[in-house]
């Protein structure tokens, strides 16, 4: 197996760093003092399985019973608890395409076969999405979608949800952008699992804190499957603490809406079509530069993002919305290549 590539992580805090969707704004000053005051208190001590202070203020937070919670080391140990839940060696596992690379690598861990269902052109699924295949076992979504950005409306997946004979991960990493999300279908379906990232919106990427809200039978089930201690003791502060914190979640999340329609806007008088994104990123491709020119070229003035190249479909750039700042800079770089390709034609 070809195993899954994560995004460039240059260690250079001075290069403008655009490529795998992280908050560009440092967390909530909450933070730093509950990982303080966890330090205080010692590591010497195994933390609580189940992470039940997290469990208890997201519960709080979303209207669910900390049962119906389970938490991971970054949602990605989350998707690999779920899919060696429930997925055999030889089962099929669908997902659509272009998405979330990492769903078809946890599927060949499992010795598993894949189903990739194709987007249409305006990034919708058609009827096949939630066709009955002897030995499905497990579909997943990432909701809002990557590198797209753009959302399947709860109502298109609470149909599918009755008709799938399996359960369906609703990856919603992304959600908090988002203006919908998929959360009252877990009261309505018990195959439906929404799956959490604090690494995108609550800006703990280098944290790893992520979690699953599913109906209890299913909880009862991955924690079978789990790590025993799969968050350490700083993590679970450090979550904790910045998802009571509202305020700071509320005006960071305006500062990143307001930049991202503004760049969206500003690619598109450049000629570049963006996919309608609810996402932290913007997806672009443009009819005369090739996207990895694009990438190159920004990357030789150090700015990163994100060339992503899917067979059968096609490339293009993925951005990911960072200060106004970063994007200002970015744009600017990227109206220099626009306008010395003019030049040479």
């Amino acid at each position: 197996m070809q195993g899954y590539i994560p995004g460039e992580q240059p260690r250079d805090w001075s290069v403008i760093k655009l490529n795998t969707n992280e908050n560009p704004y440092p967390p909530s000053p909450a933070v730093i003092e509950a990982i303080q005051a966890a330090l205080q208190q010692g590591l010497q001590r195994y933390p609580d399985p189940l992470a039940t202070q997290f469990r208890e203020a997201a519960g709080e937070l979303l209207g669910f019973n900390p049962d119906w919670i389970l938490c991971g080391n970054g949602s990605d140990d989350v998707l690999t608890i779920i899919t060696r839940t429930f997925v055999r060696p030889g089962g099929i596992v669908r997902f659509a395409y272009p998405g979330y690379l990492l769903y078809e690598t946890l599927a060949e861990i499992q010795g598993a076969r894949v189903d990739r269902v194709f987007f249409r052109e305006d990034w919708t699924l058609g009827p096949e999405f939630a066709q009955d295949l002897p030995g499905l076992c497990l579909v997943f979504l990432a909701n809002p979608n990557s590198p797209s950005g753009t959302v399947i409306p709860p109502e298109q997946v609470a149909e599918w949800a009755a008709a799938l004979p399996c359960p369906i991960v609703v990856d919603e990493a992304y959600a908090d952008f988002a203006t919908c999300n998929c959360l009252e279908l877990v009261r309505k379906f018990d195959n439906v699992l929404v799956v959490r990232s604090l690494s995108k919106s609550y800006a703990l990427a280098g944290l790893r804190f992520g979690f699953v809200v599913a109906q209890p039978h299913l909880i009862e089930q991955l924690r079978k499957v789990k790590d025993s201690y799969n968050c350490d003791a700083l993590s679970i502060a450090g979550a904790t603490a910045a998802i009571r914190d509202q305020d700071w979640f509320w005006q960071t999340r305006a500062k990143i809406l307001r930049t991202r329609d503004r760049l969206t806007g500003e690619m598109r008088e450049l000629g570049f079509s963006v996919a309608e994104s609810q996402a932290n990123f913007t997806w672009n491709v443009h009819p005369e530069v090739p996207a990895r020119q694009l990438y190159e070229y920004l990357k030789s003035r150090n700015i990163f993002i994100r060339y992503m190249n899917f067979p059968g479909w096609g490339d293009g750039v993925r951005i990911t919305v960072g200060t106004d700042e970063q994007i200002d800079t970015c744009v600017a770089e990227i109206k220099k290549l626009l306008e010395g390709r003019l030049k040479h034609s």
